[in-house]
This record gives structure tokens, sequence and C-alpha cells, in this order.
């Protein structure tokens, strides 16, 4: 399994890794996956650096398409059988729902409180002839645990091997839970943080400028690309682009 518990002692958990590199069957054949390309100029930049082999940090105006993209180039690269990686964790906060761990179930229960928009993302990235058709492919990457939903609070202890991670709306995370998720990246894995980090529902002002302290790391490290979407990145389209826009421009975002 991609994901380990976190393990004392010099030992990488993986042996010698002689076999790593070893072609696997993915749950999905690939050619059922959409060829989308990018829209914009911070798109392509998004884009290339994530064909380079880099982490990312795409963030930014709302409605410029920096979670669909992150989750494209994830199910890209775990449905191809030459990549190492076997799994897509989707990570957030469930701000204001921080208190996630009183709900009744466990963490799979508890996150499907969120799973909807993502499950919408997918939906628009296969070729599937009807909604049963889809549901089939969907409770298959689901089954197989190739697409995996986590909370924060569940990630303690975890090491995320042959994984990409995205957390998702990272500026509702404080500097602690930003740092803790850092060190939960293992063997052949990428992490891919998207959201705004001039919004955010965190209340207390040293918890937000925790965020901006993580911004600082992350731009000082070369394995990190981080691109800035502004209103010229905006791909929703019709009234909800308008809406955006207007918005920004008053100044309310």
């Amino acid at each position: 399994m991609p994901a380990r518990k976190k393990k004392n002692g010099n030992g990488n958990g993986n042996g010698n890794g002689t076999n790593r590199r070893m072609k696997r069957k993915p749950p999905i054949n690939l050619d059922h996956l959409k060829t989308i390309d990018p829209l914009t100029d911070n798109q392509t930049t998004a884009f290339d650096a994530y064909k380079e082999g880099k982490h990312l940090v795409l963030h930014g105006a709302a409605g410029t398409g920096k979670t669909f993209i992150s989750l494209y180039l994830a199910l890209q690269s775990v449905l191809n059988p030459e990549t190492p990686y076997e799994k897509v964790y989707m990570v957030r906060s469930l701000v204001p729902t921080r208190e996630i761990g009183f709900l009744p179930g466990d963490h799979e229960d508890k996150s499907d409180l969120y799973q909807i928009p993502y499950r919408n993302m997918v939906q628009y990235m296969f070729h599937m002839p009807d909604e049963a058709s889809f549901k089939v492919l969907y409770d298959n990457l689901r089954g197989q645990e190739t697409i995996d939903f986590w909370s924060t609070s569940f990630l303690r202890g975890v090491t995320l091997d042959k994984s990409i991670i995205i957390v998702d709306e990272f500026s509702n995370l404080n500097f602690h839970e930003l740092d803790s998720i850092v060190t939960r990246v293992g063997e052949d894995s990428r992490i891919i943080f998207s959201g705004d980090y001039s919004q955010s529902d965190l209340t207390k002002s040293n918890e937000r400028s925790g965020v901006l302290d993580f911004m600082k790391i992350v731009q000082a490290m070369p394995s990190f690309e981080c691109v800035e979407f502004g209103i010229n990145d905006i791909v929703r389209s019709g009234f909800i682009r308008e809406y955006l826009i207007t918005k920004i421009e008053m100044g309310f975002d």
C-alpha cells in the first residue's frame, strides 16, 4: 500500500528499491482519460513544471482551474503504467468543520462530506457514454483506492509512498498542519498545493501569518514551482466568470 506507518530508525521502508520501476497495471485504462490542454499561460506554466518533475503550489484567484488541473495531472500520472505513482490523495482540512474528529464514522465516512466536487471534476475528465458507465469507472477508482480522500486530522504517523498528494484549499491550514503534511511525503511521491493564501477561513492572525511563512519556504525551494493565477486566468464561463471578475475588480477578493 502507498500509505504506511512511519518507522523509527534509518530504514526507508521500501527495501533496496530494485523492483520499483517495474511496469504495473493501472486500475483504469489511460485511454479513457481525455486529453486536456492548458487554457492560459499560467496553466501552461503549471503543466510544464509538473512534466519537469517539480512539486507545485498553485495559488490565486478562484475559477482559474487550479484544483482541476492538479487532479488531472495526478490522474494522468497514476494511470500511466510507466510511472511509479499508484494513488492520488486529496487532502484538506474541513474548515469550518475542523472538528471532524467528533463526527461518527472513520475518515472515509467523514471525507464523504467534500468528495462531490472532485467526483464532478473526474467525470469531466473521462470519455464515458453515460452516467452509469462513469459510476462504474469512479467506483473502481475509489474501490481500488486509486483516489483517496483524507482529512488532515488522519495523517499523523502516516508516510505516503508512490503517490501524488493534492492539498486543496491549503490557505485554510495553519503552519503546523502544512509542515506536517510535507513531512508525510514518502518515496516516489509528489505534492501539489492548491488554494489562495490571500483568502483563508482561519480567524487567528498567527495562523494566517503561518500560511505566509510556509509560502516563503516553498518559494525558496528549487524543487517547487509556485504559480500565481490572476484575473486573466479565470476559465469559468458566462455569469460565473462575470461575477468573479467584477468581485476582484471591486476589491472584494
